[in-house]
């Protein structure tokens, strides 16, 4: 029969064997391991300048804010500044007006001085980049005080802190930034995958933290 009319070849074929495919799954699962082990390290990081100013957000449960004032009083920082969002009407906490106020409270309750502490509520939050816009609105503050070249640390809990990083660094784009991640208790950080809590936020923050460190360009002023 002529080649034009075949209707059936045959041609070689290379595919795995069952050795193969082993080698290839335990490969798989080796990378995958290796992610899972080290993601939350990388998310969660330490790396503190000794700055100046320490900065928190004022959302920050009892526990994160003992590790705050911690750090705040065996360190080398002057000012101590809580940022946080405004309270709406009916919120257990609205005596405050804000949870940057109340996060000062709170500190100065468990002896942190007042004078020490400047608290900075946000009244009026974009639809995105809010972490950003906090950034902007510290420098602002502290620029007025005269603190224009202070350097500061930033402290966040857990996977939160990378992004908030990144972010505060950003905005104050002439000042060297630190950040202190602290441990968060509500699921083991060594094996998050096994907490939805914890997977939901290491997701979420790796997600956030790829649009932070690839896409996001702060506006033109």
């Amino acid at each position: 029969m002529s080649k034009l009319f075949r209707l059936i070849t045959i041609r070689e074929r290379r595919v795995l064997t069952l050795s193969g495919w082993i080698v290839l799954l335990m490969t798989f699962g080796s990378v995958l391991f290796s992610i899972a082990l080290f993601i939350h390290p990388f998310l969660a990081p330490i790396n503190s300048v000794g700055g100046d100013i320490l900065v928190f957000e004022g959302w920050f449960p009892d526990y994160a804010l003992n590790k705050v004032k911690d750090r705040f009083e065996k360190g080398p920082y002057k000012l101590l500044i809580t940022v946080g969002g405004k309270y709406e009407i009916g919120h257990p906490l609205e005596q405050y007006k804000s949870a940057a106020e109340a996060a000062a409270s709170r500190l100065n309750a468990q002896g942190v001085p007042l004078e020490k502490i400047i608290s900075i509520p946000i009244t009026i939050f974009p639809v995105k980049d809010r972490t950003y816009h906090k950034a902007l609105v510290v420098k602002k503050i502290l620029n007025k005080m005269g603190f224009t070249n202070a350097s500061i640390d930033i402290v966040s809990i857990g996977v939160h802190a990378r992004r908030s990083w990144i972010l505060f660094e950003k905005a104050f784009s002439s000042v060297d930034v630190g950040v202190i991640a602290i441990k968060p208790i509500e699921y083991d950080t060594t094996r998050w995958w096994l907490s939805s809590e914890g997977v939901r936020n290491v997701l979420s923050e790796l997600i956030a933290y790829l649009y932070a460190r690839f896409i996001f360009s702060p506006p033109s002023k």
